[in-house]
This record gives C-alpha cells, structure tokens and sequence, in this order.
C-alpha cells in the first residue's frame, strides 16, 4: 500500500504528532457485557429502554404536526463513517493501533462516542452511576493492551461533585489518566416546583460550576490537581432552548460545542477558578478557538470598561452634575411640550433610563459595592491573560480555517491549540487525510511551522504533562515529551502570549 501523504507530512517531522481528540465507536453489546458485569442483566433492560426515549427514536413514528408544536428536536443521521478499514478501526482498538501510522499519528488520545451522549442523557440518578462505572471499565480495558500509542478517555458525570469525585476515584483506580467532563448540567428551576411536580417537566437553566452554582464544585477542581488529571469538556448544547429544530439537524449542530464551551470557560473564569487553582488545565475539546478568541476579547473589553475602580471613577451615577444638566437640558428644551414640565421628574428620579422612579443617590448607593470581577484578582490586562490563556487549550479540527486566528500575534495573545481529529465521526470521511489537511495551514503561509508543532504536540504534551509528567510514559512519545516538558520549565514563565 503506497504511503498516504499524512504519512508523509509525519516523516519530514523531527517531533510527533499527537492526536489529542479522535473517538471509537463504542458498540452496544460490548457495552451492555460490560454493563451486566457491573451491575446486573435488570439494569441493562433498563438501560436499553432510557438509551430508546433518550435519544428520539421515536423522531420517525411522530406527526410533523406534533414534532413541530413539541419542538421535538432532529436528531443526526448517518454519522459515521462508511470506509470500511476507518470504521473497522473506530470499533476494535487493535485496527485503530494498526492505522496509526497511515494516518500519520505517533499517540491517539481517544474520547467516546457513547459516553459522550450518556453524560448528557442518563438522568436516572440510580442508573447513571452504575452505567458510568461500567463505561470507564470498557474503556481501560479495551485499550490497555495498546497503552504505547493509545490512550483512552474515561467518563466524569458532574451532575454533583460528589457524584464527580466517586467517578474520579474509581477512574483513577483502574488506571485511567485522561478524563472527560460535562461541561454544564441543565437543571430545572426550583420555582417550577410550585405548579409542575415533574422536574423533568419544568423550565430550565444551565448550571457551568462557577458563578451562582447551586453546588461547590472546588472539592471537583481539587481532587483534579491531586490526582493529576487535566479537565477536558466535551459537551454540546444540542436541545438546549435555541437550539430545537424539528426538522434541521444541521441547524441544531452548528457551533453548538462552541457554544457550550463558551458558556463553561466565561463561567469557570468570572467564577475565579482559574485564579483559585493556577496550576489546573481544562481542555475544551471539538469547539474551535474563534469563540476563544471572541471571549477572550470580550472579557478584556468588559474589564476594561467595569471593574471597580474605573466605574467609581467614570460611571458613579452620583458623578453626574445634576444642577449643571439641568441648566443645559432647560436651555435646550425650553418651548418643548415633550419635556415641559417634566425636567423636575427627569432629574430627581428618572435618569437612568431602565429604572424608572429612582434617584441618582439610590442607584450610586445600592451598588456601591457591586463588583462582579470580585471573585478574580484582576488588576492589569496581564491577569485577564494569565487567568484565561495560560490553563485553557481548545481543541481546533484539522480543517478549521479558523485555528490560524490563535496563532496571531497581532492580537496579543496566543492560545494554546490542540489539533483533535474528530476520527470516527461524520466529517471525516477519510482518516488518511487529516493530518495533511492540518499541514496545509503552513503550507499556504497561514501558521508557521513551529506553530504547527504547538498545535499538533507541544499543547497536547503542556496540557496533560503539564498536569502529571508520568502521562506519556510507556508511550512512543515518552522521550520527546519529557524533552518538551524540560524545554517549558526552562523557559521563561507563561503569560498566555509570546
């Protein structure tokens, strides 16, 4: 068989190519062996008929007329791939290992395809943890007899965070080292309680961990940086309210893991987790770095404009010289029946345009003390960068034009990318192809080639190695990873930007 091209990228290399984000097909009666393992043939009954009403097979059987009024969202179809060795690799580990090397990848870190949608459809509290277990069991097994080039994923609910620490521990123990997270939970309003009985009936809003969690999730973040263990989010927001069309499924994908990272990273960061535990790394997988970029600049433009000192300073609304606005609006305004007699109502209580009836005095006092960068310790555009740059790294596919954003100087910053192959899934066709699809950015001058190395090794290594120095060991890449490790520990001190 003649050398594929990504082979050939891989060989004119001097450093290894990690894939930091393909995915196996998990099968379901591999799955469910395992499953009745763990807990029982009585649950895999159960689970059989939760995975049926979860994930809309009943799309088909329904009238349009009611998928439309029930918002019933599409599902996706015809997902995978139909190349025979790729889909044959995807399934059995010991084919994945085998075309490793065609593919031009020297160390696959390989994340779910089932566990992926079970974190977000097992909402059986009884179910959910037996059904986890007996997941993270079929992933280390399956894969630790290819442990020297593939590393598998685990699943982490974060429903509760000691749901999550029951996971992380029993993860740990059967020698996982890479673990993959929800990144929001949708839980429903409590106020709902009143009038619907059915919490999966009631509206609902999405909890991130950070900013106005009903739960602590700092023992979660803790017990991460104790066991060594980078976070990475998988999630998406496919059902979420804005994202419900009965009839286009590609309507509902579309950005949706960009928008649910999107949602975690401002929350993780406005909620001072980065600051809190400066030494853990959260990878967010599959969504790209434009929404980075975006939220990045948005974050900094907000610091800007309102932290503290700076709306003391320039928006206190005691600030604003009412006698000399009244001079002005009354020389201005004068034969005017739009404002004639009204100038007294004006500027005693209803200068702030949403807030009707309220002095200037009352708005200044009962806010005085708001700040909602309280929980970071933000003092210069520097600390947005150290807080949010130097623990995030974002997973960017192949052929995503915009990864060559994160690596422009010209905005000041520059994130740490990481090239995830999405293998195994509907949008690659050809698993030969990605990584001299990858290379094309260099090839047509949009990224450099040590840009290139960061995307597809350096950020993989800092971002798992960075966490636990013994992660790549008994790899192919071990040496050139600890070299890498050593190289960035005799650097100069990241600051999120070069």
């Amino acid at each position: 068989m003649p050398e594929t091209k990504s082979a050939k990228v891989r060989s004119r290399l001097k450093h290894p190519i990690i894939d930091a984000d393909g995915h196996w097909l998990e099968v379901q009666p591999v799955f469910m062996d395992y499953l009745a393992e763990v807990a029982g043939a009585k649950l895999v009954d159960r689970y059989r008929d939760t995975l049926k009403k979860a994930v809309g097979y009943n799309w088909y059987t329904v009238d349009p007329a009611i998928r439309d009024r029930s918002r019933m969202r599409r599902q996706g179809w015809w997902g995978f791939p139909t190349n025979v060795m790729d889909r044959a690799a995807c399934i059995v580990p010991a084919v994945f290992r085998e075309r490793l090397d065609d593919w031009g990848v020297d160390l696959a870190l390989v994340y779910p395809t089932l566990g992926f949608m079970l974190l977000d459809v097992m909402k059986d509290s009884e179910l959910r943890p037996v059904v986890m277990r007996a997941y993270n069991v079929m992933a280390a097994d399956m894969f630790r007899p290819f442990a020297d080039r593939m590393i598998p994923a685990g699943v982490i609910p974060m429903t509760t965070p000691q749901e999550a620490l029951e996971h992380l521990e029993h993860a740990h123990s059967l020698g996982i080292k890479l673990v993959m997270m929800n990144g929001n939970v949708r839980r429903p309003l409590e106020i709902d309680a009143d009038w619907q009985p059915d919490p999966t009936r009631r509206r609902y809003y999405i909890d991130a961990f950070g900013v106005d969690s009903p739960y602590d999730y700092d023992p979660v973040w803790r017990k991460c940086v104790d066991l060594k263990l980078a976070v990475t989010f998988h999630t998406g927001t496919q059902g979420w309210a804005d994202r419900c069309s009965p009839s286009n499924y590609v309507l509902n994908h579309l950005g949706h893991f960009a928008h649910s990272h999107q949602v975690t990273a401002r929350t993780l960061f406005m909620g001072g987790v980065t600051e809190r535990f400066p030494t853990l790394k959260f990878g967010f997988m599959e969504g790209g770095s434009g929404w980075a970029t975006t939220l990045y600049s948005d974050i900094l433009g907000h610091w800007k404009k309102r932290n503290l000192p700076f709306m003391r300073r320039h928006t206190n609304p005691e600030l604003l010289n009412l006698k000399r606005l009244r001079r002005v609006m009354e020389k201005h305004t004068k034969g005017n029946q739009r404002f004639e007699g009204k100038l007294d109502s004006i500027i005693e209580a209803n200068l702030d345009i949403f807030v009707p009836d309220v002095s200037q005095a009352e708005l200044a006092r009962r806010d005085m003390d708001s700040d909602d960068f309280s929980r970071t310790n933000i003092r210069s555009e520097a600390d947005v960068r150290r807080l949010y740059a130097k623990n995030f790294f974002f997973g960017c596919e192949a052929d995503d034009p915009m990864t060559t954003v994160a690596f422009n100087d010209k905005l000041g910053l520059r994130l740490k990318t990481l090239l995830g192959s999405d293998i195994g899934h509907f949008d690659v066709v050809d698993a030969t192809k990605v990584i001299e699809e990858a290379w094309e950015m260099v090839e047509h001058g949009f990224i450099s080639k040590f840009n290139f190395r960061e995307f597809t090794f350096g950020n993989a290594v800092a971002l798992h190695g960075g966490m636990h120095p013994g992660f790549f060991k008994g790899t192919v890449v071990e040496a050139a990873a600890e070299r890498e490790l050593a190289r960035a520990a005799a650097s100069t001190p990241e600051t999120g930007h070069r």
